[in-house]
């Protein structure tokens, strides 16, 4: 790392269990302070997602602390085992607490996001890109962070929105193709074929990273993980051709004081499209959220989805609530 940059803060690698607090507590407030709009860390979701098959703890993770030992920076990089276009894709996760920033901590964290991508690309003799978000819902937020990356090479290469729909309004009955029936997952038995469906669905979406039975498994283990909110489509022949994962978060419901559900994931499988699944699968989302309390269903979608994703969202009463971008180097 260039000496440069180095700080008043001092970095270390993850020690365990004994971090996560500290963790959640700088998340959150960072969270609050830049109108992220993030979901709320608790030390049980924030140890499901360090638990991801891809995430190498010891390597992937950097904390900084000022000279009281406070956690004031944190970073992390996300690399999947397999890159799109035979390129190491990874995602920095980039957090400095307010008493801390424009002091060049953002600079190390950037420098060693940027050296752990690079090395990871060594390794398997492949170029790299690194990537990272900016919200830009928060006008002081995107002033803080858009020259921050700029002046690291970052630019920006794709656009998100965040959706949503109250569902006190009618919800359309689903209509589904004849021979095709609906059902929620079952158990370890529907795991390989739910992936094998998730991946056929995306695997020509940008950033396309293929999902293994074991980071699928992982989040199924989360305490709020419903099988009755995976809801499948099965073709006449018994194929998984489309699905809708939804959500609901209490805590996050709590603490933000809402009650709103997450139509998660949404896809149909290549060889099943332009049939109507998409839609149907999407208003039985909708019903069993409402049917399990929700107020409002929210989503996230990329703004040039080739699937037309947008279109359809909007065509059953989602609107913008805000917008993210994606930057890269």
């Amino acid at each position: 790392m260039d000496s440069a940059i180095k700080t008043r803060f001092t970095a270390r690698p993850y020690a365990g269990d004994s971090d996560l607090q500290a963790i959640c507590d700088l998340l959150n407030l960072c969270d609050e302070i830049d109108q992220l709009d993030e979901d709320y860390m608790t030390i049980d979701e924030l140890r499901l997602r360090l638990n991801d098959p891809n995430l190498d703890k010891t390597r992937d993770m950097r904390l900084w602390e000022d000279q009281e030992g406070r956690l004031v920076g944190f970073g992390q990089t996300w690399i999947p085992k397999q890159g799109e276009d035979h390129t190491v894709t990874g995602r920095l996760i980039l957090r400095v607490h307010p008493d801390a920033r424009n002091m060049g901590l953002e600079d190390e964290i950037i420098a060693w996001g940027s050296e752990r991508a690079r090395g990871v690309a060594q390794e398997r003799g492949l170029p790299a890109v690194l990537h990272t978000g900016l919200h830009l819902s928060s006008p002081e937020y995107v002033a803080y962070r858009k020259p921050l990356l700029e002046k690291h090479g970052f630019k920006p290469v794709r656009y998100f929105f965040k959706m949503a729909r109250p569902l006190n309004e009618p919800i359309p009955e689903p209509k589904f193709p004849e021979g095709f029936t609906v059902r929620h997952a079952q158990g370890e038995t529907d795991m390989k074929p739910w992936v094998e469906m998730f991946n056929q669905s995306f695997v020509d979406h940008w950033n396309f990273h293929p999902m293994s039975v074991e980071s699928h498994k992982n989040w199924l283990s989360s305490a709020n993980y419903r099988p009755e909110r995976n809801l499948i489509a099965l073709a006449p022949d018994g194929t998984f051709a489309a699905f809708c994962f939804c959500w609901i978060d209490p805590t996050d419901n709590a603490h933000r004081n809402r009650n709103e559900g997450w139509i998660d994931v949404l896809g149909t499988r290549r060889g099943f499209r332009k049939i109507g699944l998409g839609k149907a699968m999407l208003l039985a989302g909708m019903r069993k959220l409402h049917e399990d309390g929700a107020d409002a269903a929210v989503l996230g979608v990329d703004a040039e989805n080739p699937t037309g994703a947008l279109g359809l969202y909007e065509s059953v009463g989602f609107q913008k609530v805000n917008s993210s971008a994606v930057y890269e180097k």
